[in-house]
Parts: structure tokens; C-alpha cells; sequence
């Protein structure tokens, strides 16, 4: 959508109005019949905080770009979930706004597939925390324990720094899975600036550990969504995976398939 074309979001905003249940003076739905479905413009302009005169020219296109506040009212409004919160904010020229945190809780549709594989390949899913969240049996069998002790112990940047569990199965590619690891926290940092989650983590892995302090100076940002991997497994041997990560933004989930390679 060009920066001077509203249409698009003209015609949301009154699509999302029409489809409000009018509530009556004590909260519960109106019984009486109305000339046009959903809230007028004066409740929902009361609803959101904004202007009736303001909100009438969003739904007729006129109005100059939302701010970021505008569109945050819009959506509290109208009790957007996240995908529509999205919506409303890319319709309004500006990037969506990034969870608060990551969702705890995997669908129950995703861990159905996850033991669906049980059988075919590893599957793993963690946050954008970079917490391990759930893994098939297969994956529990070939990766190192994921119930250690303390409040990182499931993190996976965490465990590459602090244990040596997955560097010694990784081998020779121990050094790029480092990189990986400490980009993808500065990455996780970056989207979630005042957790204190993440920043207590990077604090203790700054005091403790020299080489994580060597890979976090550099700086480096990964964007690494597909990969090869040889791994060293103590009871398998060497085994060779193709890795493809896919992303539930709705939660800020990652599913990291690990597909046996044919010449493995």
C-alpha cells in the first residue's frame, strides 16, 4: 500500500466496526434492531480513545498515516488477536509490534506432528528465547539431555557456552555452531530488549565464560534458517542431517527438522 493510499485500511476499520456487537447501557448485547450492523463511529471512537472526527476520516480514507499509537488504540478497540493486530499495523504503514514475550505453551497440533515423526526424522521446537520447548523421541535419543538444572539449563545458546554436551557432538563444526549461538541471542535481544530473562542470561555468560565473551564482541547478526550437519553420536556414530527451521510468528516458535541426509 503507497503511503498516500488508505483505502485499504478505510475499508478494515469498517469492516471490523460492522462486525462489533453493540453492547446496552449495562454491557450486554442490544436487542433492539439497528439501521446498520456493529458500533457507530462515536462508540468505537469512545472505545479507542480517539476523536470521533479523527476516527471518521481513518474509515473514509482521508486521515494522514496513524502513528504507531493510534493503531495501538485501533487494536485494543477492537480486541484484534495477533495475526489481525498485524494486519491493522502493515494496512497502517507501520511494521507489526513484536510479542511481549514468547508464547510458553506449543500447539497441540504441532505436537501431534512432532510424535507423528517420532518414527521418521528429529524434531525439535524452541522459543525465540531460544528455549527448548518440545522434542520427538527421535530427537531425545540423538541430542544431549534438556533437563538439567537451573533457570537457563534449556536454553540453547545457554547450553552451548555453559556445557560441552552439543559442541562435542557437533566436532569440527563446533566453531560455526558458536557463532550461530551467540548471534542468535544478540538476535533474540534485539527483539526483546528488557527481558529479564535474556539479559540475566547474557550477564552470567559474560562473567563466566571467555569464549562466549569472544564470540559476542564481534558483533555478528545470523540469519541462518537451513543448514548441514554432521554429527558424532556416541552410540550412532556419524550421522548427517539437513536442518530447515520453520517459524510460527504467532507464538514465536521454531520447528528445526533434522532430515537424514541419503548419503548418511
Amino acid at each position: 500500500m503507497a503511503s498516500n493510499d488508505r483505502s485499504d485500511l478505510a475499508q478494515y476499520l469498517r469492516q471490523r466496526r460492522a462486525a462489533m456487537t453493540p453492547p446496552d447501557l449495562h454491557g450486554q448485547p442490544r436487542s433492539s434492531r439497528r439501521r446498520v450492523s456493529g458500533l457507530r463511529r462515536q462508540e468505537m471512537a469512545d472505545l479507542t480513545g480517539i476523536s470521533v472526527e479523527y476516527y471518521t476520516r481513518l474509515e473514509q480514507g482521508k486521515a494522514p498515516r496513524p502513528s504507531r499509537e493510534i493503531l495501538t488504540a485501533l487494536a485494543q478497540g477492537f480486541a484484534l488477536t495477533g495475526p489481525e493486530r498485524a494486519h491493522l499495523f502493515r494496512l497502517g504503514g507501520e511494521s507489526p509490534p513484536e510479542l511481549p514475550t514468547p508464547d510458553s505453551v506449543v500447539r497441540p497440533g504441532l505436537l501431534r506432528m512432532l510424535k507423528g515423526l517420532d518414527e521418521t526424522m528429529p524434531v525439535t521446537v524452541h522459543d525465540g528465547r531460544l528455549d527448548l520447548l518440545a522434542r520427538n523421541k527421535r530427537a531425545a535419543e540423538l541430542l544431549p539431555p534438556a533437563d538439567g538444572t537451573g533457570p537457563f539449563a534449556r536454553n540453547l545458546a545457554y547450553q552451548a557456552f555453559a556445557t560441552t554436551f552439543l559442541t562435542d557432538l557437533l566436532g569440527d563444526s563446533a566453531e560455526q555452531f558458536l557463532r550461530v549461538a551467540a548471534a542468535e541471542l544478540r538476535t533474540a535481544l534485539s527483539r526483546y530488549p528488557e527481558d529479564d530473562y535474556l539479559r540475566s542470561m547474557l550477564a552470567e555468560l559474560t562473567a563466566t565464560s571467555p569464549v562466549f565473551r569472544d564470540y559476542w564482541e564481534r558483533g555478528e547478526v545470523i540469519a541462518s534458517r537451513s543448514a548441514t550437519k554432521q554429527l558424532h553420536h556416541s552410540t550412532y556414530g556419524r550421522v548427517s542431517f539437513d536442518i530447515e527451521l520453520l517459524h510460527d510468528p504467532e507464538r514465536d516458535h521454531w520447528v528445526m527438522l533434522y532430515t537424514p541426509r541419503d548419503d548418511a
